[in-house]
């Protein structure tokens, strides 16, 4: 099964084995992956997008160890101390603020006393960085376009706050992924962002936006830059 190294990295120091896992924010499922590889006995596998969900389902679809769950975060659909387990691997740079502390709340209610949580993501880009700049584009569409912001990026230490208010005690932090390699195809897909946020703008400024993405994706290319961290805690018994 095919594992990204970010995430092997991130769960190589837990214990995994035999335990009852959630992957927050399931994505094409690379930490349920990593947690099937380590051991896990069932991992449940959360998103609310559509085509997320497909992917999973496909993914997996011969493993009876995996769980497809169609839920918003806030309010996941498992009994309280479900979980001995859960990941957020590059969950909260896409979740709007005012989701991040509910998410939280709500993950905590589904761990088990003694439960493990791997948080992966990526520290804020620094301010001269060209990836930075076309990441910036892409909010100001989003916000023009829902009144939220597309991206925010977390240090590691404001995660570790955000999950020490409820009760969750720090483990370790560490590198997983430096610098991160954001290759042509990372910046054409937040170019399509660009794109998808600028069909319900007006056409001028709309299309003000989309040329300026594309020549900063155009100009850059691909970058190697920023680190991706890992922050684990531990839920007291």
């Amino acid at each position: 099964m095919e594992v990204p190294d970010s995430v092997s990295t991130a769960l190589a120091d837990r214990d995994i084995a035999g335990k009852r896992c959630l992957e927050a924010g399931a994505g094409v499922g690379n930490a349920t992956a990593g947690l099937l590889d380590a051991g896990a006995e069932h991992v449940y596998a959360v998103t609310d997008r559509a085509d997320h969900a497909d992917g999973v389902r496909e993914r997996f679809a011969d493993d009876d160890r995996v769980e497809l769950i169609e839920a918003d975060l806030r309010e996941i659909p498992l009994p309280d101390d479900a979980v001995e387990v859960i990941t957020c691997h590059a969950l909260f740079n896409v979740l709007p603020n005012d989701a991040a502390a509910p998410i939280a709340a709500e993950l905590t209610r589904v761990a088990a006393p003694g439960a493990t949580l791997v948080v992966d993501d990526y520290d804020p880009m620094p301010p001269e960085s060209p990836v930075r700049q076309l990441f910036a584009v892409e909010n100001a569409a989003a916000e023009l376009a829902s009144a939220r912001a597309a991206l925010t990026f977390y240090p590691a230490d404001g995660l570790r706050r955000l999950f020490g208010g409820h009760g969750w005690t720090h483990d370790r932090t560490r590198s997983i992924l430096e610098p991160v390699p954001w290759s042509e195809s990372h910046l054409t897909a937040h170019t399509a962002e660009v794109r998808g946020h600028a069909e319900s703008l007006p056409d001028a400024l709309g299309q003000q936006l989309i040329t300026e993405a594309e020549q900063l994706a155009k100009a850059t290319g691909s970058s190697d830059e920023g680190r991706m961290y890992s922050v684990a805690m531990e839920l007291p018994e």
